[in-house]
């Protein structure tokens, strides 16, 4: 139910006691309030129903989760995993194109609820409001970096420009790049497909290599690496 084993459940409950100065309350202990906000977080569950499965009320639940949420945040640099580029001895075919890479960036629409005069802000085109987050993984599925907040209607571009122009946000080294989609420009440090080349990985699937057009075999390789996501 809370998608985490007993080990790694104690394991987060300790740093977020030691680490993230979550503290047990009069009625709430530790354990329960990390299992409420797991629970939310896993199912997108709704207050109401949180409140009659743990037997709490509505505010008591409000006051768990954000509590929770900011000692979370607190473990941000123990979490967080620093990017390490892929060496020339990369065993794993399916990124050994990408010598330098770090991993890759997209974003992700996540559904939420604003207020009526924000709703044309934040409405993606599929028609509801979400908020646009922009993501960074390593090729192990590890995340390096995350910047949430931004309106489900702009671009992915405009919210990388804003992650590369703050003052702690997204760093890549001058020898080194991320893997981004064509919703990204493809510039120094980023690496995008090739625009108005249509590739569908189905047509390599029984083992075919292109072998003649550069941007097909560049396609290839791209969508082999980002397949790993």
């Amino acid at each position: 139910m809370l998608r985490m084993r007993r080990k790694p459940f104690e394991k987060l409950r300790d740093m977020l006691y030691e680490h993230g100065k979550l503290r047990d309350k009069r009625c709430v202990l530790v354990d329960e309030q990390l299992a409420v906000t797991l629970h939310i977080l896993g199912h997108n569950i709704r207050n109401r129903v949180i409140s009659t499965w743990f037997q709490r009320s509505g505010e008591t639940v409000s006051k768990v989760f954000r509590r929770t949420i900011r000692a979370l945040i607190r473990l941000h640099r123990m979490l967080l995993k620093h990017p390490v580029p892929i060496g020339p001895n990369e065993n794993d075919l399916r990124w050994s194109y990408f010598q330098g890479c770090l991993g890759a960036i997209d974003g992700t629409h996540i559904p939420i609820i604003v207020r009526n005069n924000q709703k044309a802000r934040f409405r993606c085109r599929k028609g509801f409001p979400t908020m646009n987050v922009m993501c960074a993984c390593t090729p192990s599925k590890l995340i390096t970096y995350i910047l949430p907040g931004w309106e489900g209607s702009d671009a992915d571009g405009r919210i990388l420009r804003d992650a590369l122009s703050r003052r702690n946000g997204l760093k890549v080294p001058n020898d080194n790049y991320y893997l981004v989609d064509v919703g990204y420009s493809n510039c120094q440090g980023f690496l995008a497909p090739f625009r108005g080349q249509r590739y569908h990985l189905s047509e390599w699937a029984s083992g075919n290599h292109p072998k003649t057009n550069t941007r097909r075999s560049f396609q290839y390789a791209s969508r082999k690496g980002k397949k790993h996501y």
